[in-house]
C-alpha cells in the first residue's frame, strides 16, 4: 500500500461518511410525519418504547441521534425516564440496519440474480434516478427522495473505494500484527470505543470495520470485541448532549452509557469464557461483511434481552448515580437537542404554541369577566398569563428562526412560518387583555359608571369578541378550516358594532347622559375589543393560507369576502345574532 492508496482511502472514507450523513438527513425530512406518529405512540410499555426506538433509529440511521433526541425529550418534560430507557434499548437494535445494508457489497456468486444484489450493480442506477429526482422534480418530497438515493449511492461508492484502497494491507506485516493484538478482548473493546467516539457513529465505525474485512486479516476473534467497544464509543455524543440539561436528562444519557457498559461487560465475560473453555475454531476465521453485520445484530439483541427485564434496576442505578436535589426539576420548553430531528422539534414547537394560544385566550376571557366583575385575584391571573405569553413569544420566535435555518422539508418550513406569524397575534391578544383590565381598574378607581344602554351594548360586543376568540382558537388548535371560515364575517360584524357603539356614545354625550371620563374609558374598551377581533382574523386567515399553500393573508381575505354567497350568508347570521336593541 503506497501513498496514493492512502489518499484513496481518505477519499473513500470521506465519501462514506458524507453519504451516510445526507442519506440520514434526507430520510429524516422525508419521514417527518411518520416520526411524529411514532412520537405520538410513546407509552410506558416496554415493548412500545423498544419498537419506537428501533423504528426511529432505523429511519435516521443513527442511535447517537436518537439518544440525543431522547435526552432532549426528557429535558423538555416530553418523555419520562422510564420511557427513555426502553427507547434507548430499541435504538441499539435499530442502528444495526446499516451494517446489513453494507454487507450487500460482500455478496459473491456467478448467478446473475446474485450479482444484481451487489451494490456495484444497482448503485449507478440509484444514482441516476436520484439525480433526476433531485435536479428535475419540483416537489420537496421528490427532491428528498432523490437525496436519499444519492446519499446511498455515495455511501456505497465510498465503501467500495475504501475496500479497494485497503485491500493491499493484507500483505503488510504491521497491519497483520495490529489485528492479532485486537484478539486481546480488552484491546479490541478499547479500539472500537475510541474509533466510534471520534467519528460519533457506531454505524459508520461498523462500516469501516466491514471495509477492513476485505483484507482477510480481521478475524472474528478480533471483530467481536471491536463491535462491543463500538457500542460504548457511541455513548459519547449523548453524554456531551446532557451537559447543561436537568437531572433526568443526565440520567437518560447515563442510561445509554450504563446499558452499553453493563451489556459489554457481561457478554465480553461470556465471550472470554467461551474462548478459554470451548475454543471455537471459527474465531480464527477471517470475518466477512455479512458475518460482521450478524455479529453486530446478535450482540445488540443479546444486550437488549439481558437489560430489558432489568429496566427498573437500571432506572434505580442512574437515580443513585444522579441523586435528587432539594431544588424542583426545571424542564426546558424547547430544547436545542431536538434540532437533530427537525420534525420532532417542530412538533414540540406546535405543542408550546398551543399552550401559548390557550393561555392568551384565557387571559382575554378573564379580562371580559373583569369588566363585569373585577377582583384582585382575576387581575393577578390576567397579568401572569400575559407575562407567560411574552415568554412564549420570545422562546418560540428564537427557536423557530434557528430551526428554519436547518434543512427541513417544505411542509415543515410552512408550518414553522405559520407559527412565527401566529405567535405575534396571540401575544397581542394577551396585551389587549391587560389593556381591558386597565380600563376595568380605571372605572373602579375613578368610580365611573356606564349607562344601562352602554352596559347592554358592552355585553353584546363582548359576547361577539368571546365568540370570535373561541373560533380562532379552535381553528388554530385543530387546523379547523370550518371554524376559520366563520371568523372573517364575524370580524366584519364586530367592526360594524364598534362604529355603531361609538356613534351611540356620541349621542349620549350630546344629551348629557354620559361623562367625558367615562367616554374615554368607553373608547379604549371599543378599540381593544375591535383589535382583538383583528388578531383573531389574522390567525384564522393564516390557517386558511397554509391549507392553500399560500402565505398571502390579505389576498386570502379579499378572495374570501368576494365569495359573496357564503360570506354574505354568514355575515347576515352574525348581524342578527349580535344586533343592538
Amino acid at each position: 500500500m503506497d501513498i496514493f492508496d492512502g489518499l484513496t482511502l481518505i477519499g473513500g472514507l470521506s465519501l462514506f461518511l458524507f453519504g451516510m450523513s445526507i442519506m440520514g438527513q434526507s430520510l429524516e425530512r422525508r419521514a417527518g410525519e411518520q416520526l411524529r406518529s411514532l412520537l405520538g405512540r410513546l407509552t410506558t410499555g416496554k415493548v412500545a418504547g423498544l419498537l419506537t426506538g428501533l423504528g426511529v433509529t432505523a429511519v435516521i440511521q443513527s442511535s447517537s441521534a436518537t439518544t440525543v433526541m431522547v435526552v432532549g425529550f426528557v429535558n423538555s418534560g416530553l418523555m419520562t425516564l422510564k420511557q427513555a430507557i426502553n427507547v434507548i434499548m430499541g435504538a441499539n437494535i435499530g442502528t444495526t440496519v446499516t451494517a446489513w445494508v453494507l454487507s450487500l457489497a460482500g455478496i459473491d456468486g456467478g448467478n446473475i440474480l446474485v450479482q444484481l444484489l451487489k451494490p456495484t450493480s444497482f448503485t449507478p442506477i440509484l444514482a441516476l434516478v436520484g439525480i433526476i429526482f433531485y435536479m428535475f422534480c419540483k416537489g420537496a418530497k421528490k427532491k428528498d427522495t432523490g437525496m436519499i438515493l444519492l446519499g446511498f449511492a455515495t455511501l456505497m461508492f465510498g465503501m467500495e473505494t475504501m475496500s479497494g484502497a485497503v485491500s493491499g494491507l493484507r500483505d503488510v506485516p504491521i497491519f497483520q500484527q495490529m489485528f492479532l493484538l485486537f484478539k486481546n478482548p480488552v484491546l479490541g473493546v478499547l479500539a472500537g470505543a475510541v474509533l466510534t467516539a471520534v467519528i460519533q457513529s457506531s454505524s459508520a465505525s461498523v462500516g469501516i470495520l466491514q471495509a477492513l474485512a476485505v483484507t482477510g486479516q480481521v478475524s472474528y476473534g478480533a471483530a467481536v470485541p471491536i463491535i462491543m467497544g463500538q457500542n460504548i464509543g457511541t455513548c459519547v455524543t449523548a453524554m456531551l448532549s446532557s451537559v447543561g440539561a436537568n437531572k433526568n436528562a443526565k440520567r437518560a444519557a447515563l442510561v445509554h452509557l450504563s446499558f452499553n457498559l453493563i451489556g459489554t461487560a457481561v457478554w465480553l465475560a461470556v465471550f472470554c469464557l467461551a474462548q478459554v473453555v470451548a475454543r471455537p475454531e471459527f474465531l480464527d476465521d477471517p470475518a466477512s461483511r455479512l458475518g460482521i453485520a450478524i455479529a453486530h445484530s446478535v450482540f445488540n439483541v443479546l444486550c437488549t434481552l439481558l437489560m430489558l427485564p432489568l429496566s427498573s434496576v437500571l432506572e434505580r442505578l442512574v437515580n443513585t448515580l444522579v441523586p435528587d436535589t432539594k431544588q424542583p426539576e426545571v424542564f426546558s420548553e424547547l430544547d436545542e437537542r431536538l434540532f437533530t430531528t427537525p420534525p420532532i422539534a417542530l412538533e414540540r414547537c406546535r405543542r408550546v404554541a398551543n399552550e401559548m394560544a390557550e393561555t392568551s385566550a384565557a387571559a382575554l376571557q378573564e379580562a371580559l369577566a373583569a369588566l363585569r366583575s373585577y377582583s384582585p385575584e382575576l387581575a393577578a391571573s390576567i397579568r401572569e398569563k400575559e407575562e407567560r405569553t411574552d415568554h412564549y413569544e420570545d422562546i418560540l420566535g428564537t427557536y423557530l428562526v434557528n430551526l428554519s435555518t436547518r434543512q427541513i422539508s417544505e411542509g415543515d418550513s410552512r408550518e414553522a412560518a405559520k407559527l412565527l406569524k401566529m405567535i405575534g397575534d396571540f401575544e397581542r391578544i394577551a396585551d389587549h387583555a391587560v389593556n381591558l383590565l386597565g380600563s376595568a381598574e380605571e372605572l373602579r378607581d375613578k368610580r365611573l359608571c356606564f349607562t344601562d344602554a352602554a352596559r347592554s351594548e358592552l355585553t353584546v360586543i363582548s359576547a361577539a369578541v368571546s365568540d370570535i376568540l373561541d373560533l380562532s382558537l379552535t381553528a388554530f388548535l385543530r387546523d379547523d378550516l370550518a371554524a376559520a371560515a366563520l371568523v372573517e364575517p364575524l370580524e366584519q360584524v364586530i367592526d360594524q358594532l364598534k362604529e355603531q357603539l361609538r356613534t351611540r356614545h356620541i349621542l349620549r354625550l350630546q344629551k348629557g347622559d354620559c361623562t367625558i371620563d367615562a367616554g374615554f374609558a368607553w373608547s379604549d374598551l371599543l378599540t381593544n375589543l375591535e383589535r382583538t377581533a383583528d388578531h383573531c382574523s389574522n390567525i384564522a386567515g393564516c390557517v386558511i393560507d397554509i391549507s392553500h399553500d399560500s402565505m398571502n393573508l390579505h389576498q386570502s381575505l379579499r378572495d374570501f369576502r368576494n365569495d359573496s354567497a357564503d360570506f354574505q350568508m354568514r355575515f347576515a347570521e352574525y348581524q342578527r345574532k349580535y344586533a343592538l336593541e
